[in-house]
């Protein structure tokens, strides 16, 4: 019943990333990011994911309960895209300030 909680708050905080990363590609602004809050949240998916592998536990029941890691690494990709996404953002807008 725990990992599907976790599952859950994960999908609930995961929904929001595909149409966020959509948004800054459209934009091609940093306006209204925060570098800071990302790489927070980033960092915050790794670590869940480290502590999913390093757990005996969890690793002993991967075949049932894969779909809690899965989740933490669809969220990670998402927020990594807009992380990337960010970065290309403040070029261009650099970019654009020059010209």
């Amino acid at each position: 019943m725990a990992e599907i909680l976790e599952t859950l708050m994960l999908v609930a905080f995961g929904i929001s990333w595909p149409i966020n990363a959509v948004k800054s590609y459209r934009a091609r602004s940093t306006k209204g990011k925060s570098l800071t809050f990302l790489i927070l949240i980033f960092s915050g998916y790794i670590c869940g994911i480290i502590s999913k592998l390093i757990n005996p536990a969890y690793m002993s029941s991967l075949s049932t309960k894969w779909y809690v890691l899965a989740v933490y690494i669809f969220n990670f990709v998402w927020v990594g895209t807009d992380l990337c996404l960010y970065f290309r953002n403040r070029k261009i807008e650099k970019a654009e300030a020059a010209a």
